[in-house]
């Protein structure tokens, strides 16, 4: 990556991605142009500077003048920051996308997953933030096994919530990846509805094919989802509207005052207006299930005999699943994108299996 010289000069710099090149060299006419994306990522809005001494017309003269990125061939760099067109102008906040984890399982505690990457000294009254958490993909029913009956020093702490069933043995369990769509700001009431021209009634997810698939996430199935399209770098791209998927977030409950009843949290992670919800599970890909080689080639293995070792694994409570094997894991991510504001952001997926 580069950046080209924005001192004197407008610059379009524009060259095909990897994938459009491999559908222009089909050679047969159906090569079209039909959609672009603009972003800013590289511009800072701070060197706006209306106090310069020169006048107005120089306010926005180093912005202007920011060097710009050079255009890449790589589709799986896409914008993080992507410009959209609106019509109103008195739009305040713009909505964000936020990892829910006040919902896993049925526990009345917080359910974590602890291992030695999140701070085993947190309580379940005290709450990560979705950059803590990282959620584990069960590759055959052993591992799951042992992953939910693994427990720290409380046993009012499991972590089933935070274990996806990759694998179709033993019907459906397991917990869910919950995203919540709204306006994080106590400066509107949550009683407000979302204008529907911020609401995301669609999602882009974009998962790595050779490891994962997506399922649905409001509903019992280990059934898996048809991939709208895999790139030239095996990322699988899916176009989700479906309501297995996507729920509207009728809560309008003040944020840590939700009525939930009993001594459970509250569910809500949106201040102010709140949009849609996107639950989804990820299935392991037959190479993960059935084999090691994928681990050996761009993950990582540890021995796990007892409990000192990544996943804080307890030989009693594993029933000897996990004793003198190995422990094999990837970790990926998987990318969300609100199809219709550009919003995204990345969750943290951690593969494993025993062998």
């Amino acid at each position: 990556m580069a950046f080209l010289d924005n001192s004197g000069d407008i610059i379009l710099d524009a060259v095909l991605t990897d994938t459009g090149r491999m559908r222009l060299a089909q050679g047969d006419g159906s090569f079209k142009i039909t959609k672009f994306a603009l972003g800013d990522d590289e511009i800072n809005y701070g060197l706006y500077n209306k106090d310069h001494a020169s006048g107005s017309a120089y306010y926005d003269l180093e912005v202007l003048q920011t060097p710009v990125f050079e255009a890449f061939t790589n589709n799986t760099s896409n914008l993080n920051s992507r410009l959209m067109s609106m019509s109103r102008t008195n739009v305040l906040y713009m909505p964000i996308l936020k990892l829910n984890t006040k919902n896993l399982g049925s526990n009345t505690k917080f359910q974590r997953f602890y291992s030695k990457f999140y701070d085993r000294n947190e309580t379940g009254a005290s709450r990560p933030t979705w950059r803590d958490t990282k959620f584990v993909v069960a590759c055959d029913d052993d591992t799951q096994i042992a992953l939910e009956q693994t427990r720290d020093n409380d046993s009012n702490f499991n972590q089933q919530g935070y274990v996806l069933q990759g694998h179709s043995e033993g019907g459906v369990r397991g917990g869910v990846i919950r995203i919540d769509q709204g306006i994080d700001t106590d400066a509107i009431s949550p009683t407000i509805t979302l204008d529907s021209d911020l609401y995301e009634s669609a999602y882009i997810v974009e998962v790595d094919y050779r490891l994962g698939r997506l399922k649905a996430g409001t509903v019992q199935t280990n059934a898996v989802q048809a991939v709208n399209f895999i790139d030239d770098d095996n990322i699988a791209s899916y176009y989700i509207t479906s309501n297995d998927f996507i729920t509207r977030n009728d809560g309008t409950d003040v944020l840590g005052k939700e009525s939930v009843g009993g001594n459970k949290p509250g569910r809500q992670v949106m201040k102010g207006p709140r949009g849609s919800i996107f639950q989804f599970r990820l299935h392991a890909s037959p190479d993960l299930q059935n084999s090691t080689y994928l681990f050996d080639q761009i993950g990582s293995s540890e021995t796990t005999n007892g409990a000192n070792n990544i996943f804080g694994f307890h030989t009693s409570d594993t029933r000897g699943i996990v004793n003198n094997k190995t422990t094999y894991y990837i970790d990926s991510t998987v990318r969300v994108t609100g199809a219709n504001t550009g919003i995204r952001m990345d969750v943290p997926i951690r593969y494993v299996r025993i062998a």
